[in-house]
């Protein structure tokens, strides 16, 4: 067959034979590949024949071993099987919560069970088995507790344990053991023989103890006889038959308890009707629980009976001879009558001596109430006159200080210095006397401890002492401090006055007197300091006394009550007051306070030390005073510094002189107590009123109290006591001057205050 058409053009033919020439080069090409493949196909059966080879030798080669491991197993089980037969305990070993394997004597050791005993059962199967079988008689906890036990500790290697009592007087003791896998291993071993044991040594305990109790119960003081809950005689001593007198035959054992009653009634042995009755013995001991009655034996004994109920409903009687007891308590009884007797005579007497005490008590108080009115009018008397008093002393202060100068570089001059000195005197002694009258008031007010500036009050006593002590030729020195004390202002500086007076006046010219103050933990001790006569140590105690002395102070030295002020008002106040002193080279007085904070409130100027006195003093000053005399020094004295005076005896008074002038003062001095009831609190209150301006005021009064100066404080009023010291009035002038000045001048910086004028009559 021919694959080309010779008839055919001739590029059919070519392009014919080029498509079959193509075609048979690609079939050669697809036989090469063919070839190639199936080689590479014989080559990997030939490597897949060896590795199915390989692994069938490895799979009979493990199939030998886990035979070997089967029969090992097996062997294994076999020989575990003999081991636990061989056992003299029982065995159970429960895997995963299920029977897995145990010896025949596990199985058989409840034969009503053991067909029921087969792998596979749970623990709590096993357990409720146990229970249902009528073998296991008893066991010292519930089994399933232990169960539960042993199942709320699972995770760790645990052991529980319970004792079984089977019949025939068989026990075991069951014990579950947690393995470190969470199986559970049960052991059953026989205890019959330790527990046999132990009964029997605690029967022959328990009849040895019976023994010695018999022993014991025959050999009792008292007697002792035990009844059943029947009521019939259990056991008795011999002193229960001696002490009751009622023979052996009468109390065998079982005899009830109504013949021995009747036994004892019908002889005569004991005549009390409520003990010889059964029924009231019953009701007692229902009720109560003991019976306990005294009752008098036919032989003059006297027994007690004591019955006591017993938790099995029986009950013990135990009889005591009270015979001595009795004898000794009716002796007590008679002696105690007679001892009543004699002292209903001696109360009747002691009432007789009792009401003439009451008499003379009533006497006494009589007396003291009648003293105690006699101080009180007194202590009132020098209180409610302090005022009256003080008025003359602060005029004739006044009059003498202008008088002195009056009288300087004059003949007349030594004779006015005297009588300053002797009026001094006088004034120191009414000041003394005032400050023990007020030391002694039941008065509460006037001792009132508040927050005092020590060092203003330090500085005070310096400014006013230091003219004394120049006059003497004495160094007088402070060492200023500043802290605040809890303390009485007027009293601690009347305290320091005297004691810094004294250490002058007792110091020799050229001598030194030095106060101060030194702090230790919270308190403050002020000291002064002198290098005078000093004080022998038999006196250092009796100074403190109303006029009393030491024996070397010269005569006309003084009264003796400064330092009884100063006593009194520190243990009014709590102060400790200390003295420490060597005669010939000096005294050392100590003040120990409290310190307290200082107060946020501000401090007025009462307390200053002195200024220039060539300074100028043209101020415009209105006095408010009734007394003439002190109204009449005063404005002397105040026109000599080189003011301008409005003396006025009357709030109206005042009111007056400011309406006629148009023009504020620059301060007001004002006495406190004026006539018709008006104080100078209300003098200051309408002047300032009336001037529409907040004038500067200071309140002159003799009355010290706290809750006067408190008042006054409200108002931003100083207060000055009587007798006024010119050494501080002066300083204080000026100090509520410039103080009310700068306040001024504040305001007027900030726009806040008009132009004053006091009002008149016919103003708006």
């Amino acid at each position: 067959m021919n694959l080309v058409d010779p008839n055919a053009p001739l590029e059919t033919q070519l392009e014919r034979q080029s498509r079959i020439i193509a075609a048979l080069m690609r079939r050669a090409d697809r036989q090469n590949e063919v070839s190639l493949s199936a080689y590479s196909a014989f080559q990997s059966a030939i490597e897949l024949q060896a590795q199915v080879a390989a692994k069938t030798r490895d799979l009979e080669r493990a199939a030998s071993e886990l035979e070997s491991i089967r029969g090992d197993r097996e062997r294994t089980r076999r020989n575990l099987h003999d081991a636990l037969s061989a056992m003299e305990e029982g065995f159970a070993l429960f895997t995963e919560g299920r029977l897995d394997i145990c010896n025949e004597l596990f199985r058989n050791l409840l034969p009503d069970i053991a067909v029921q005993i087969v792998s596979g059962i749970t623990l709590d199967v096993y357990f409720d088995l146990m229970t249902q079988s009528q073998h296991l008689l008893s066991t010292d906890r519930k089994i399933h507790h232990s169960a539960s036990r042993l199942e709320q500790r699972k995770g760790t290697a645990t052991a529980l344990s319970t004792v079984i009592g089977l019949s025939g007087d068989i026990w075991y003791q069951l014990s579950l053991q947690r393995t470190s896998s969470d199986n559970v291993v049960l052991l059953l071993t026989e205890i019959t023989s330790i527990v046999r044991h132990n009964r029997s040594e605690k029967e022959t305990l328990i009849d040895q103890q019976a023994v010695y109790l018999q022993a014991v119960f025959e050999n009792m003081t008292s007697g002792v006889c035990t009844f059943s809950a029947e009521g019939r005689i259990m056991m008795q001593n011999g002193q229960f038959r001696t002490l009751l007198g009622v023979p052996f035959t009468v109390l065998q054992k079982g005899t009830p308890l109504t013949r021995v009653l009747d036994y004892i009634k019908a002889n005569m042995i004991i005549t009390d009707t409520a003990f010889l009755r059964a029924d009231i013995w019953r009701d007692q001991l229902k009720r109560k629980g003991s019976l306990h009655r005294r009752v008098r034996h036919g032989d003059g004994r006297v027994l007690d009976v004591e019955a006591n109920a017993l938790p099995d409903g029986g009950f013990l009687v135990e009889l005591k001879d009270a015979t001595l007891e009795s004898r000794t308590t009716e002796m007590l009884e008679n002696r105690v009558l007679e001892r009543t007797a004699e002292l209903t005579r001696a109360n009747e007497r002691l009432t007789e001596q009792f009401e003439e005490k009451e008499r003379i008590e009533e006497e006494l108080r009589l007396a003291k109430e009648r003293a105690e009115a006699a101080v009180s009018s007194k202590t009132r008397f020098l209180a409610a006159a302090s005022h009256d008093l003080l008025q003359p002393i602060n005029a004739s202060k006044l009059l003498i200080s202008t008088l002195q100068e009056a009288a300087h570089d004059t003949e007349l001059s030594p004779m006015v210095d005297r009588l300053y000195r002797a009026f001094n005197s006088t004034e120191q002694l009414l000041h003394a006397l005032l400050d023990i009258s007020r030391l002694e008031s039941a008065d509460p007010d006037e001792v009132t401890p508040t927050e005092v500036n020590l060092g203003a009050l330090m500085a005070s006593v310096y400014a006013d002492q230091l003219p004394l002590a120049e006059k003497k030729n004495v160094r007088f020195r402070v060492v200023p401090c500043d802290c605040f004390v809890w303390s009485d202002q007027v009293f601690l500086l009347r305290s320091i006055q005297n004691l810094v007076v004294n250490a002058i006046q007792y110091t020799d010219p050229g001598g030194c007197v030095l106060f101060g103050c030194r702090r230790r933990g919270n308190k403050a001790v002020l000291q002064v300091w002198d290098t005078g006569i000093g004080i022998q140590l038999t006196d250092q105690q009796r100074i403190f006394e109303e006029f009393a002395r030491a024996d070397n102070v010269p005569l006309g030295t003084g009264m003796g009550l400064g330092l009884s002020v100063v006593d009194r008002a520190c243990r009014h106040l709590g102060h400790a007051l200390q003295v420490c002193s060597t005669p010939g080279r000096g005294s050392v007085f100590s003040i120990e306070m409290d310190v307290i904070a200082p107060p946020t409130a501000k401090q007025d100027g009462t307390v200053l030390l002195r200024c220039d006195p060539e300074s100028v003093f043209d101020h415009l000053v209105l006095v408010v005073e009734n007394d003439e005399d002190v109204l009449f020094a005063t404005t002397r004295r105040l026109e000599l510094w080189g003011a301008s005076v409005l003396a006025a005896q009357s709030i109206g008074e005042a009111l007056g002189f400011l309406r006629d002038i148009g023009i504020p003062p620059d301060i007001v001095l004002a006495d406190y107590q004026l006539n018709d009831g008006e104080t100078g609190l209300k003098a200051v209150a309408a002047i300032r009123d009336c001037c529409q301006h907040h004038v500067p005021a200071i309140l002159i009064t003799a009355d010290r109290s706290e809750a006067l100066r408190r008042i006054a404080a409200e108002s931003d009023v100083s207060v000055m006591s009587k007798p006024v010291k010119l050494s501080r009035l002066r300083p204080l002038i000026e100090w509520k001057i410039r103080e009310n000045m700068a306040g001024e001048k504040t305001s007027d910086d900030a726009g806040l205050m008009a132009p004053t004028k006091v009002g008149h009559d016919s103003d708006p």
